[in-house]
């Protein structure tokens, strides 16, 4: 699995090929060009998806390449015991940077978390990781249960 920021839209790119596009800017994701904005189970091109929705936030859930991938989008939303089972076990998470997206991560304890937004680098220091910008992130297949790895896209 690779993964990419292409100007707004945050792309992740199956080991078959198939994508997964999460446009930034309006919080719609895609599949192969399937758009999904309302709660809905399926499967598509070999990647299975859940969007679940909780205080009237979409959130999505991904299996694809064997990962489990998370994608929260707006963090106004308290953390109980029925939105935290949607994220059990996260391989990926990609969050968007805000006020309370450090006490989401710390909560859902992703193996690899990747945040966007403007604020993204105050995300970063805040949770002590000063790693360089790269343009894409190929996933190990690989993933420590141990501690958490962080990527900064570049914008």
């Amino acid at each position: 699995m690779e993964i990419l920021n292409n100007s707004w839209t945050i792309e992740i790119v199956s080991n078959s090929k198939n994508k997964i596009l999460f446009d930034t800017k309006t919080s719609e994701v895609s599949i192969d060009w399937l758009s999904v904005s309302h709660p809905w189970e399926f499967e598509k091109a070999w990647i299975l998806l859940e969007a679940k929705e909780y205080n009237n936030i979409i959130f999505y859930s991904f299996t694809i390449d064997t990962k489990h991938l998370v994608i929260i989008s707006n963090d106004s939303f308290e953390l109980k015991e029925e939105i935290l089972s949607f994220f059990w076990d996260v391989d990926v998470l990609v969050i968007i940077w805000s006020k309370e997206s450090a006490k989401i991560f710390e909560n859902i304890e992703a193996r690899l978390v990747v945040p966007y937004g403007p604020g993204k680098q105050t995300f970063l220091t805040t949770l002590w990781q000063h790693i360089e910008e790269v343009s894409s992130y190929k996933l190990k297949w690989e993933m420590s249960d141990d501690i958490s790895e962080f990527v900064n896209l570049e914008d």
